[in-house]
């Protein structure tokens, strides 16, 4: 089956006073048709800035995609016009951005700001275009939607201006979908009613999904696969269900030794991992996670690249056989 979307060697860097940002530094990766993809990592580690860099988003200056190729159903997004990416946005790819009430307009109603991309990409005159706006609040769960479409951002909770993220990303029928942290801020219940609901529609529609979150919980349940960011490049890459159960990065074992788990004994710590982030402009020589790492040698001052571990799993590290060993003595039996 063809990749909908290939990622390759994307750079985008951010010029700044200080020096140059590394935000994301030669990633790779490939999204198929229906499938669930997870983009995982800390904060800062680049999974926003790659996903705005695919609907060149980047603001410009301080930022910049200085390389690599976006190939989306066969066309280079890098190499298209302002008016050809227009006509991607919320049409062919759409995105859920990360704080609903920054992203809506506070002076518009929800039904215009629903209406605005069916009238622009599907031309829809204005009487169909608020009736399918009604049509996609129903299907998100929202009640009273007829009644409701005339109301402002902040008259909805979180949960529901999250819908209507959700209600706009769908409205053209987009073939992939950013889901950029859909849930952060909300509770949890709240949180599992959004992901249910996006992963139903989604599956519904046949559109692709990728899930930005530092929540590994989310992406065990519904992500198809899983990309472990640090310091704006992929360290690991695998199936989700061989990710969590076996994996050949000392950053990944380290996210998930630092999550509670319901099979460990309750007075069993955590392991945090030690350390801070790098600092992009400044990075460590080698491996950029050497200076936290329990597992670095001498070796780890070269950079290693993604390693083929397994069956459709990668992991960028020289000592993958050790963390390997040090991820199954942990599991459970």
């Amino acid at each position: 089956m063809a990749s909908l979307l290939q990622v390759r060697d994307l750079k985008t860097y951010f010029f700044t006073d200080d020096g140059v940002v590394k935000a994301v530094d030669g990633i790779s990766y490939d999204v198929q048709p229906g499938e669930i993809v997870g983009l995982v990592g800390e904060s800062g580690c680049g999974k926003t800035v790659s996903a705005l860099a695919i609907l060149r988003l980047i603001p410009d200056p301080p930022g910049k995609i200085v390389g690599g190729e976006i190939i989306f159903e066969g066309d280079d997004l890098l190499k298209a016009s302002e008016e050809e990416i227009r006509h991607v946005r919320g049409n062919r790819i759409a995105m859920i951005f990360q704080e609903p009430m920054t992203s809506l307009n506070p002076v518009l109603t929800i039904g215009r700001q629903i209406t605005e991309s069916l009238e622009l990409h599907l031309k829809m005159d204005r009487r169909s275009a608020n009736k399918r706006a009604i049509e996609l609040m129903g299907m998100v769960g929202i009640p009273e939607a007829k009644a409701r479409i005339s109301d402002y951002p902040h008259q909805f909770s979180g949960g529901m201006r999250q819908r209507v993220m959700i209600a706009m990303a769908l409205s053209c029928n987009p073939k992939l979908l950013l889901a950029d942290e859909p849930t952060t801020a909300l509770d949890v219940t709240i949180q599992a009613q959004i992901l249910e609901l996006l992963t139903r529609l989604t599956r519904e529609l046949g559109t692709a999904v990728v899930i930005i979150t530092h929540n590994l919980g989310v992406v065990a349940r519904y992500a198809d696969r899983v990309n472990v960011m640090y310091a704006g490049k992929i360290v690991e890459s695998a199936v989700a269900r061989e990710l969590y159960g076996n994996p050949h990065h000392p950053y990944t074992l380290g996210l998930l030794k630092s999550v509670p788990r319901l099979d460990k004994a309750r007075k069993e710590k955590l392991e945090p991992i030690e350390g801070f982030p790098p600092d992009l402009i400044h990075m460590p020589q080698g491996c950029a996670f050497r200076p936290r790492c329990k597992f670095a040698v001498a070796k780890c001052q070269e950079e290693p690249p993604l390693l083929q571990v397994a069956s459709k799993h990668y992991s960028a590290c020289w000592e993958w056989p050790r963390v390997g060993q040090a991820a199954g003595s942990a599991a459970p039996a």
